[in-house]
């Protein structure tokens, strides 16, 4: 899908923009609607510099206004916040040094309610559809490195850029949607099973290490940029950044049509990754139980979404049947 042009900022503003941050004068600016899906409207931002220098760069608006409504009418309202992406990347990301996109201009006004940023286009592909489990493995490492550095984000910062915050109440409120929400028998059923179960999962999830987390690192969200000497994993649209378990991001990468082996080697190379650069290494059974929590807390997420929601053909997943797996192997 192609994300409508969007008129609501001008050419004019976003000369300005980039001049100050770039430092240097525009010679020229082309914009043409960007084909890449997200929940707001994004263009492609084609810039010469009076140096000749060019630059490919992506607009994104996050205003109320800017919200496409496939997306308006199934995302819950009190996730919305437009200034937590600008944020992250204005407050955290450029901090972490881990080759996320780069942030040229970023604009902000509570007033107007007129929110937006410019980024890098990053020259990758998504990675759900890379058939290389190396660089599944990549993405995995490059998230333990995350983790690691972002358990430094934390009060004033994590307030600064308007992160979600994990909490118990966070938890027990999906649950509480996704029950709500449940429309077929058989659903509603076993969905008010895990429910009664839920609070053992909760208990275990706010005991886990918080951290900075991208909250929605499936594959569709994950570009990557390989080549000989180099991989750069680069996760975008941090609408949902949080403080929480960084194995919720894994769960969420470790998603979809795996095989088990496949899979374990995902968590396999997240959990070398954390030992080799000094972190926690959790024995394979407490790392696993941990995972299975998280898993089953991200089915519930996503099944107390929203019911008018119906995922792309390929990104379809039995979200109840995740739940119910990852409930079975924590004996609940």
């Amino acid at each position: 899908m192609t994300s409508p042009p969007t008129n609501a900022i001008s050419s004019h503003e976003l000369r300005t923009a980039l001049e100050g941050r770039l430092g240097r004068r525009i010679r020229g600016l082309g914009r043409k609607p960007f084909a890449y899906t997200s929940s707001f409207v994004l263009e492609e931002l084609e810039v010469q510099l009076d140096d000749g220098t060019e630059l490919a760069l992506v607009l994104k608006d996050l205003s109320p206004s800017a919200v496409l409504e496939s997306s308006r009418v199934v995302k819950p309202v009190f996730l919305y916040d437009p200034r937590r992406e600008i944020e992250t990347y204005r407050t955290i990301l450029f901090r972490l040094g881990l080759g996320t996109a780069v942030c040229y201009a970023t604009f902000a006004d509570d007033r107007a309610k007129r929110y937006w940023l410019v980024l890098e286009k990053v020259p990758g592909v998504e990675l759900y559809q890379v058939g290389d489990v190396r660089l599944w493995q990549a993405a995995a490492r490059w998230l333990a490195d995350l983790h690691l550095r972002g358990a430094a984000v934390a009060g004033p910062v994590a307030d600064a850029a308007h992160l979600l915050r994990y909490s118990a109440a966070y938890y027990h409120a999906w649950m509480q949607r996704a029950v709500t929400q449940a429309v077929e028998p058989t659903t509603i059923q076993a969905l008010e099973w895990l429910a009664q179960r839920h609070q053992t999962v909760v208990d275990q999830l706010v005991g886990l290490p918080q951290t900075f987390i991208h909250g929605e690192c499936y594959a569709s969200n994950v570009l990557v940029v390989a080549s000989e000497e180099h991989v750069r994993v680069c996760p975008v649209d941090w609408e949902m950044a949080a403080l929480g378990p960084g194995l919720m991001d894994l769960a969420a990468l470790s998603a979809g049509r795996w095989t088990p082996p496949q899979q374990r080697s995902l968590v396999d190379a997240y959990r070398q990754a954390l030992a080799d650069a000094g972190g926690q290494r959790l024995p394979t059974g407490e790392l696993d139980t941990a995972l299975d929590c998280c898993r089953l807390q991200l089915a519930v997420q996503w099944l107390g979404w929203s019911t008018q929601w119906q995922p792309p053909a390929d990104h379809i997943q039995n979200w109840l049947g995740e739940a119910l797996g990852a409930a079975h192997r924590l004996g609940l």
